[in-house]
């Protein structure tokens, strides 16, 4: 069974996904907040200062960034609790099927993604300030610093694996299996993983083409899934972003504002940064990980018709008529 196919080791009545979505979201928005929200009271002078700030960004009570980070990590940690509770309670069929088809999951695989996309990120990242040195300031301060390195490596992945299991496992087999086809799974998550996005301050600050990268960074993740008939690349990919984007450069209107080792102080611009990623690193990936893994049959990978396989117990009859 292919990964789209892993749903059908379960109950799939469109109406059991409406609710896991809602369960995921009450865990995500409505319980992961709580931690947050507390922390914001806490920081608070009075309601009206909460109040204020829960309409703009906690972040200006003054919360400490890397408790802010943590904070943040802990509100998809239990989202991503809340999936797997829906996965394996309400569509009764197990965890690792919305991780990978194979038989267990390739571990090796995600490593691969991991520190191959954090080499060329980071790489891409001090070239860019190399040759742009006077937009960014140096801000290493030890104990902040490997403070947010620690969260880091060690929660951040949480965050991400939350956003790559929903979308490029949960939301790509359920629209698999309710459409019958993977072309349209791949599209329309790609685009609800961009406009989750879209209330990231850069959007705002740079207008929707910066819709261009998340949207293709989705389409990135979700052909890297389809092809390799598993998130674990996609899972390190991301992983490996997010660590890079936390504790390389930080500025003060991205939504990664960290204690970070350069804070860049150019002026908010569109620039060869945002396009280079979608039209010419994330292409050479794909090639990398086709050479590397053997794909082949794009066409019908990204574009086929999903069947509803045969069960055992109709194969043995096929097996025994035959």
């Amino acid at each position: 069974m292919n990964f789209i196919q892993q749903a059908y080791k379960g109950e799939n009545k469109w109406y059991l996904y409406i609710l896991v979505v809602c369960i995921v979201f009450f865990g995500w928005q409505i319980i992961g907040v709580m931690p947050l929200a507390l922390t914001a009271v806490l920081h608070s002078a009075d309601i009206s200062e909460f109040t204020e700030a829960a309409n703009n960004n906690f972040m200006t009570l003054g919360i400490n960034k890397n408790l802010f980070l943590f904070m943040m990590i802990v509100m998809f940690a239990i989202g991503l609790l809340f999936l797997f509770i829906g996965v394996k309670f309400v569509h009764k069929r197990a965890v690792k099927t919305i991780v990978t088809s194979r038989e267990h999951i390739d571990w090796k695989r995600f490593w691969f993604g991991f520190f191959t996309w954090g080499i060329i990120s980071s790489l891409v990242i001090g070239i860019g300030i190399l040759l742009e040195p006077e937009s960014y300031v140096w801000n290493f301060n030890a104990v902040p610093f490997f403070t947010l390195v620690a969260i880091s490596f060690l929660f951040l992945p949480i965050q991400t694996s939350f956003e790559e299991l929903l979308f490029r496992g949960y939301f790509m087999q359920a629209f698999g299996v309710l459409v019958k086809n993977r072309w349209f799974p791949l599209l329309i998550t790609s685009i609800a993983f961009g406009l989750l996005h879209g209330a990231n301050p850069e959007v705002e600050k740079l207008g929707p083409i910066s819709m261009v990268f998340y949207i293709g960074t989705g389409l990135f993740f979700g052909i890297t899934t389809l092809m390799d008939e598993g998130t674990e690349l996609a899972l390190g990919l991301h992983a490996i972003n997010n660590i890079v984007a936390a504790f390389f450069v930080t500025t003060d209107w991205t939504v990664f504002q960290t204690n970070a080792l350069f804070v860049d102080t150019s002026e908010p611009s569109v620039g060869l940064e945002m396009f280079l990623p979608v039209f010419v690193l994330y292409p050479l990936m794909l090639l990398l990980f086709s050479k590397k893994y053997g794909w082949k049959n794009w066409k019908e990978k990204l574009c086929g018709k999903v069947s509803i396989p045969l069960s055992e117990e109709l194969l043995e009859e096929i097996s025994g008529v035959n």
